[in-house]
C-alpha cells in the first residue's frame, strides 16, 4: 500500500468530494464532513479551481465548515499553491468555524509527490487563529517561516524532499498547544536537505510542551535521526514515536536500544525498514513486555553495487 493516498478523513470527519458542476447530489451539512475540493486537470470540465471555490462557498454554509481538504487545483507541476493560500485567506471572515486544512491531497496517479508545487503556507495559520490541524503534501517551493499559533494541535508535512528551511521554520515556531508533529524529510535528490542539526531545537524538548507524538519519517538519514532521538530529552514527553518509511538499519535500532528508556511509549512505528531479524527481536524483547506496540513490518531489500549499498525511502519522487 502506498503511503501517498487520498485522505479518508480530517479532524475526525469523513472526507467528502464536493461534486462536479451539474451533479444533482444532496450535500451533507456543512460541518458534517471534511470537504475535498479538487479539479480534474485532465478531464472534460472547463471549471478551474477559482470557479470551484466560488461554487463551494455558494453551495454550503461557510460558517459551518470545519475542515477543508484541497486536492488537485490544476496541473500540479504548473501551479503553486499560492492561489489556494490566498483563497483561504480571503475567506477567513466567512469560514469562521474552520479548524482543519490539508493542502495537496494528490495521489500518485494524479501527480508524483515531487511535482506538487507549494508556496509559503503560513498565511493560512495567520488567517485562522482557531485552526487546530494543518497539513501539506509536497515539498517543492514550500516555505514555512517561523510563526506563532496558540491553538494548533497537529502539524504535518508529507514530502519526498522537505527543505531544511521548512524544518528550521517549524523548529523556531511557537506552538504551545502542538500535540502531534509529523515531518517526512525525504531525500536530497528531491530537495530534502534537512540535517539532524536542524531538528535539534525539537529534540531538545520544551520547545513544544504539549507534544505527545513525533514523526521524523521517510528519511535517507534515518539512522542518524534515530541516534539523535535516542539521546534527546523530547522523548520523555512522548507517547508515540514514528521513525518509519526511511532507510533505518540495525545501526539506528541499536542506537535506540542504547539510548534512554522507551518503555513509556504506547507506540513505536519503524515500518518500512532495513533491520535484520536478530536486531528486530532485540527491540521487541526490550519493549513489548512493557506494552509498547512496535511496528517493524515491511522490511526492504538492499543491494550492493561497486561497494555501495543501495536502500530507498518509501516516498521520493
Amino acid at each position: 500500500m502506498s503511503p501517498v493516498e487520498h485522505l479518508q478523513e480530517l479532524h475526525g470527519l469523513p472526507a467528502f468530494d464536493f461534486p462536479d458542476p451539474g451533479t444533482h447530489r444532496e450535500l451533507p451539512a456543512a460541518g458534517a464532513v471534511a470537504w475535498r475540493l479538487a479539479v480534474d486537470a485532465y478531464g472534460d470540465s472547463s471549471e478551474g479551481f477559482a470557479d470551484l471555490w466560488d461554487r463551494f462557498l455558494g453551495s454550503v454554509d461557510p460558517s459551518g465548515v470545519q475542515a477543508i481538504v484541497v486536492g488537485q487545483w490544476g496541473e500540479a507541476y504548473d501551479n503553486d499553491s499560492g492561489v489556494i493560500v490566498q483563497r483561504l485567506v480571503d475567506a477567513r471572515d466567512r469560514l469562521t468555524a474552520l479548524h482543519a486544512v490539508f493542502i495537496g491531497d494528490l495521489e500518485m496517479e494524479e501527480a508524483e509527490i515531487s511535482w506538487i508545487e507549494q508556496s509559503d503556507v503560513t498565511p493560512v495559520l495567520e488567517a485562522y487563529p482557531l485552526l487546530e490541524e494543518f497539513g501539506v503534501r509536497g515539498g517543492a517551493g514550500l516555505r514555512f517561516p517561523a510563526v506563532q499559533h496558540k491553538r494548533l494541535r497537529t502539524l504535518r508535512f508529507e514530502a519526498g524532499g522537505l527543505p531544511g528551511e521548512v524544518v528550521r521554520g517549524v523548529a523556531a515556531g511557537e506552538f504551545p498547544a502542538l500535540e502531534s508533529l509529523d515531518l517526512w524529510l525525504g531525500v536530497e535528490e528531491y530537495g530534502g536537505d534537512a540535517t539532524v542539526a536542524d531538528l535539534a531545537p525539537i529534540l531538545a524538548g520544551g520547545r513544544f510542551p504539549a507534544l505527545r507524538h513525533l514523526g521524523l519519517r521517510n528519511s535517507e538519514i534515518q539512522d542518524e535521526i534515530a541516534a539523535a532521538v535516542a539521546g534527546s530529552p523530547v522523548v520523555a514527553q512522548l507517547t508515540s514515536l514514528d521513525l518509519s518509511l526511511g532507510v533505518l538499519t540495525d545501526e539506528g535500532v541499536t542506537a535506540l536500544l542504547g539510548g534512554q528508556p522507551l518503555t513509556h511509549l504506547t507506540r513505536l512505528d519503524l515500518h518500512h525498514n532495513f533491520v535484520t531479524e536478530p536486531v528486530a527481536e532485540r527491540i521487541r524483547a526490550a519493549l513489548e513486555p512493557s506494552g509498547v506496540d512496535i511496528d517493524l513490518s515491511e522490511v526492504g531489500d538492499s543491494w550492493e553495487d561497486d561497494g555501495v549499498v543501495h536502500r530507498f525511502t518509501a516516498v521520493a519522487e
